[in-house]
């Protein structure tokens, strides 16, 4: 199965230098770097709002960052429309990849790329409320290495769904308990929206595919403080769900794979 290593640099690929990635200064917000991954596919009825809203947040933050839309080869417009944007503002980065699918590994792509000490990501369809950024950014340089949009930490909504989703969210967070680690365990492993710290995930192979890389990382990273913050989940702006049956099998892989890893280790230590 393909995987993926975040590394404490990486190459450019239209010049091949290779450039440091500056370790995150604690308490010191004038030196840090936030590079947003978006991962979009066909979302070009959202993105030009959800670019708009998440510059005109951070922006006065006055922290240095970039966003980087990672688009699985859309046909609908979201290329040509993050392109123009590009255009205007070097501070939005467009990346398509070709002949592939899945969320973790356009965001790991997209991590890849960027020289970034903070990692983020967020959905293209407003869900994720950009107006919690600058929160999750101040308390990441408040010394956690991790800071999560939560669903289920006091304060956070699931919204409109319905009580039957609402109950299978529930038991797919539920199996995620044995699995994290007593001191920093997430009450929301299954959000999509986040910001960790790069060294943190520094030379650690993540798979690319399936939809929850933020239980792999709390699993397999080196995650030693945590701060969840509420929010409620929101409505689709426009466009459609991406969840679907491959979705749930993914899910059930990856909690296959990170069993048979923490069981394994455990019987020969």
């Amino acid at each position: 199965m393909s995987s993926v290593v975040i590394k404490p640099s990486y190459m450019p690929v239209d010049t091949g230098a290779n450039l440091d990635a500056a370790e995150l200064p604690r308490g010191n917000a004038q030196l840090a770097k936030l590079a947003l991954v978006i991962p979009t596919l066909r979302e070009a009825e959202n993105i030009c709002n959800v670019l708009r809203q998440v510059r005109s947040v951070l922006d006065p933050v006055g922290v240095p960052y970039e966003i980087l839309v990672v688009d699985d080869d859309s046909c609908d417009g979201t290329v040509e429309a993050v392109s123009a944007l590009a255009v205007e503002d070097p501070r939005v980065r467009l990346l398509v990849r070709k002949g592939e699918r899945g969320l973790s590994g356009a965001i790991l792509h997209g991590w890849q790329r960027t020289d970034a000490a903070v990692l983020g990501v967020m959905d293209a369809d407003l869900q994720h409320p950009p107006e919690l950024l600058p929160e999750l950014l101040a308390a990441i340089l408040d010394d956690r290495d991790i800071v999560i949009g939560s669903r289920y930490t006091p304060g956070g909504e699931l919204g409109q769904w319905n009580p039957a989703r609402k109950f299978l969210s529930a038991a797919a967070v539920w199996v995620t308990w044995p699995l994290q680690r007593s001191r920093v365990r997430a009450k929301d492993p299954m959000s999509g929206f986040f910001m960790v710290r790069r060294r943190c995930l520094d030379q650690i192979r993540f798979q690319r595919s399936g939809f929850k890389l933020l239980l792999e990382i709390l699993v397999r990273g080196r995650i030693q403080s945590i701060e969840e913050i509420p929010f409620e989940f929101g409505r689709r702006y426009r466009g459609a769900s991406k969840a679907n049956f491959k979705v749930a099998v993914d899910y059930a892989k990856l909690l296959a794979r990170l069993y048979a890893g923490k069981y394994r280790f455990r019987s020969h230590s």
